[in-house]
């Protein structure tokens, strides 16, 4: 281009160009977002102690953590703490996958964290399912 082709370019009216963009109605919105009735159901406390000591034990074994002390220094609790969160895991395999899947509430099913402790802590797993299975057979307080 040459000089005055320049000036001639600059100094001409500017173009405003319309278009009109198609409105979406309601039915055109993906059929999950039509189905939210509101809110997840809250997940039991004991699902959630139980999916978060997988979530270490894995963070853990992948080596993105080097033990517990690390898991201790990241959610700012004390070792203690954070033995007491991972020893669900001793439970028999059955008794996580029931406790992480249940459908009632733990509460209401009379399961406590301190109840898991108690079983956690025997050794054998035939034995865990009995005291799980006297736990949840006892009247609710």
């Amino acid at each position: 281009m040459r000089g005055d082709q320049v000036e001639e370019f600059v100094t001409a009216s500017p173009v405003s160009v319309e278009i009109t963009l198609p409105r979406i109605r309601q039915s055109a919105r993906p059929k999950a977002a039509q189905h939210k009735a509101g809110p997840l159901p809250r997940l039991p406390r004991v699902a959630r102690l139980i999916a978060l000591a997988i979530k270490y034990q894995g963070m853990v074994s992948r080596g993105e953590l080097l033990d517990y002390a690390d898991i201790a220094r990241l959610g700012y609790i004390t070792r203690a703490r954070v033995t007491q969160v991972m020893n669900p895991l001793h439970l028999a395999p059955d008794i996580q996958e029931c406790l992480l899947f249940l459908e009632e509430s733990a509460e209401t099913a009379g399961i406590t964290e301190r109840d898991l402790r108690q079983i956690a802590a025997v050794v054998y797993w035939r034995e865990q399912r009995k005291l799980l299975g006297i736990l949840r057979d006892r009247p609710l307080k």
